[in-house]
């Protein structure tokens, strides 16, 4: 099986260096860059399985080069941030990352979420629960002008191609498979970030606003206090 290729961008040496070994030591095959310039080269030439920004780089910032990484492709991106701070993680996550990792973190903590997120890319079906008065055409979910293939990993809308990341796709069949229940934000942590604690539920309000505006404001309906549901 081939190596795990991280792209590590990350301007302290010290960190960086420190990082790269930790992620060798499990593994991992790493290329770790001071600047976002020099991440962005790095990405269109070797292409990695994953990426770590830090937010803070100079040349190109991390949350810029995230957008121009996901304007190129659906690899899952973790963003690294010196503080938790609501600007900064609401941008990274609005810009197409995946999580966040919020620094001084501890290495093998990195790395959980690291293959938590690897998991989810490559398994980005499973969804638990049993469905209810959807329509089920072809062996696809329909509801309204929202199709969802199961098989081929593929949504539709009104007919035409969604562009999902594998973290929408596996948020959009957590709620497909209980259409009208609603789910609550730590339960999504848990089905979909396979977080085993209580995590940062911004995570889940930046996706599901992301996932609104690919196949509707509508078809996801906020259910104060509660959590979200789909609308069946």
């Amino acid at each position: 099986m081939a190596e795990t290729h991280v792209l590590f961008v990350e301007d302290d040496d010290v960190i960086r260096e420190a990082t790269q070994l930790a992620l060798e030591r499990v593994g991992f095959t790493v290329t770790a860059v001071p600047d976002g310039l020099l991440g962005l080269e790095a990405f269109r030439a070797d292409r990695p399985d994953i990426a770590l920004l830090d937010v803070m780089v100079p040349g190109l910032d991390g949350v810029s080069l995230c957008r121009r990484i996901r304007d190129e492709s659906t690899v899952p991106v973790i963003m690294l941030s010196a503080r938790a701070d609501a600007i900064d993680v609401v941008l990274g996550l609005e810009a197409g990352a995946d999580d966040y990792v919020t620094k001084p973190f501890d290495g093998a903590v990195l790395v959980a979420r690291i293959r938590a997120v690897l998991r989810r890319f490559g398994h980005a079906t499973g969804a638990s629960g049993e469905t209810g008065d959807e329509e089920e055409q072809d062996g696809a979910l329909v509801f309204g002008d929202v199709e969802i293939d199961t098989e081929g990993m593929e949504v539709r809308r009104a007919g035409e191609p969604v562009g999902l990341t594998p973290t929408e796709m596996r948020l959009l069949l957590e709620f497909s498979a209980a259409p009208g229940t609603v789910l609550s934000r730590d339960k999504l942590l848990e089905r979909v970030w396979e977080y085993g604690w209580g995590g940062d539920t911004r995570v889940v309000d930046v996706h599901v606003q992301r996932l609104r505006t690919k196949i509707g404001q509508d078809r996801i309906e906020t259910v104060r206090g509660f959590g979200y549901k789909l609308k069946a």
